[in-house]
């Protein structure tokens, strides 16, 4: 069972206590207050959810405006239940927020942006660095969150709040970014650039990345001087709304971050509302497509990352134990749900013999709540997602491939998991490309495995598909992996890395299908702040002779 030693800060005595390990099945510690929220709310740094037990009682997610957490009106059918996956109990209600509660927090944040706009960024730096050092003090208990909600192990969500974490550390460099040019362009003139922040920006974030991806545009958004307004997914909102807690407690001023709720009547809310300027969004190439299309439309600015097929290569030559470690954990992890996940893995030559060695070492891995210490994979988010993934696996069998692993029915020694949506890794050979397995997008644990005579065949094969995530080729050839580099059609690039996701001083860098307008505003980094701002030059004229012009120039300036 995962079992924990946490640090509990006493800050009133100034020392650090310790707390003793204890079962998390059979016991669970929750940081009681007044206010009634959800699970996630009603903990602290060092006080929070441990274990998949069934909640004592459970309490409707909140809204955030002004600073504060409140319940919305909606009731019955407006409300989404929220699962645990690894046990389906209930843990949270997520509500269809009312229009008009839709409304205010618009101007919350409208209202908010005049002040926030022209706080310096040396003081929009301070809360920034504040905000870091609180994520990090409450790293565990945004995990926790995200293994309630999402269902990723433990050590996985840390992963996720970490990725997040450090495109917030990023964040604190935007001085450095946000800085203007200036040229003498003539003769006592010069022309200055400056980056202005947009106004209210909203972003729409899927379930996968319950922390990471919020975090994709609240240091980046607010730094900037923009006001914010997150709809986190409905499937798993905790994380987001401790992330503004948090945000709260660095010093961020009242309207600068808004958390709504909602699904489909939300998202419209947020296209089409005037005083949204910008949306970012993270998700499914259907959603995303229209959000792009629509909000573009509408004289929004749009960056979208969408949905993805990612390849990788084995070539004969290459270290056979790390690319069979290395694409079991990026085919697996987070049971398959990441849009980076590699779904298909192209065997050229005699590596095509490896597929057993591939199977065998799949089987090993620990497939459990998320809570549970060991667990390498945990449950997919809902009935419909694990419904949808054997139904593709079903696909591939109707259609003539090999289920060489079959991860359907599994079910966890621990019957209280039961109930929960489990597939365990699936490896699926012998698969053409226009099999369903292969053109659709399965998300799940779920392996692909095609095969190829060359590497340039193999390159010939991913280009062909419409994706362009990410892609990876394993080898001990410089050669052969520049070759791979000059010629994949793939925004990002592994070389004997299977998962090859940039740090923040980079950016995400997908193309193709996988991200709307192939790529054209990307997220975090040097183009997440061109994204959240807009550039303004300024030309000026400052005569140094003290005289007086005795005719107006009427021709055009010349400028030399």
């Amino acid at each position: 069972m995962f079992q924990r030693v946490v640090q509990k800060s006493a800050r009133s005595a100034g020392r650090l206590q310790l707390q003793a390990p204890r079962s998390s099945r059979s016991s669970r510690t929750l940081h009681t207050t007044p206010r009634r929220c959800n699970a996630s709310l009603n903990s602290t740094a060092t006080s929070f959810i441990r274990s998949h037990d069934k909640l004592a009682s459970v309490e409707n997610t909140p809204y955030f405006i002004d600073n504060a957490f409140k319940q919305s009106a909606a009731t019955g059918a407006q409300l989404v239940d929220v699962h645990d996956p690894a046990t389906n109990e209930l843990v949270t209600r997520v509500p269809q927020m009312t229009r008009d509660e839709l409304e205010a927090t618009i101007a919350s944040a409208a209202k908010a942006y005049p002040a926030w706009k022209n706080t310096s960024i040396m003081a929009r730096q301070q809360i920034m660095f504040k905000f870091v050092a609180l994520i990090r003090e409450n790293w565990d208990r945004l995990a926790s969150s995200i293994v309630l909600e999402q269902g990723k192990t433990f050590a996985d969500a840390r992963g996720d709040v970490l990725r997040g974490l450090q495109v917030a550390e990023a964040a604190c460099g935007a001085p450095e970014l946000l800085k203007g040019e200036v040229l003498e362009v003539a003769k006592d003139m010069e022309t200055r650039s400056y980056r202005e922040p947009l106004g209210v920006v909203a972003a729409i974030c899927p379930f996968n990345f319950p922390a990471m991806i919020p975090l994709w545009s609240i240091p980046i958004a607010c730094v900037t001087g923009n006001t914010l307004v997150i709809k986190p997914s409905e499937r798993d909102p905790g994380a987001a709304l401790i992330l503004a807690e948090l945000a709260r407690e660095a010093g961020l001023p009242d309207g600068v971050l808004n958390i709504v709720h909602g699904t489909h009547d939300t998202v419209n809310f947020l296209l089409e509302h005037e005083d949204i300027k910008a949306i970012s969004f993270v998700g499914g190439n259907k959603a995303g497509e229209y959000i792009f299309s629509k909000g573009s439309a509408l004289g929004k600015r749009v960056q979208a990352n969408l949905g993805a097929k990612n390849h990788a290569v084995a070539l004969p030559d290459c270290d056979k134990n790390h690319f069979i470690n290395s694409v079991i954990g990026a085919a697996f992890g987070a049971a398959g749900q990441r849009c980076m996940a590699l779904s298909v893995v192209v065997l050229v030559g005699e590596t095509q013999s490896w597929l057993p060695e591939l199977v065998e070492a799949s089987k090993k891995l620990s497939v459990n709540g998320g809570f549970i210490e060991g667990s390498d994979l945990g449950p997919v988010i809902t009935p419909h997602s694990k419904a949808r993934i054997e139904s593709l696996i079903q696909s591939a069998a109707d259609e003539g491939a090999t289920i060489a692993l079959d991860g359907r029915g599994f079910k966890p020694a621990d019957p209280a998991f039961a109930a929960g949506n489990w597939v365990a890794p699936t490896i699926i050979s012998d698969v053409k490309t226009d099999m369903t397995c292969y053109t659709e997008e399965i998300f799940g644990p779920v392996l692909v495995c095609v095969q190829a005579d060359s590497l340039d065949e193999a390159v010939e094969l991913i280009n062909r598909n419409p994706y362009g995530n990410g892609t990876a080729v394993f080898t001990r050839s410089g050669a052969a992996a520049e070759r791979f580099r000059r010629t994949i059609e793939a925004g990002q690039v592994g070389i004997n890395v299977p998962i090859p996701v940039p740090l923040p001083m980079f950016s995400f860098t997908g193309n193709k299908k996988s991200v709307a307008a192939g790529g054209a505003s990307t997220f975090y980094g040097r183009p997440g702040i061109n994204f959240y701002t807009q550039q303004k030059t300024v030309t000026a004229l400052w005569k140094s002779e003290d005289v007086v012009a005795k005719k107006a120039d009427v021709s055009m300036p010349t400028q030399s």
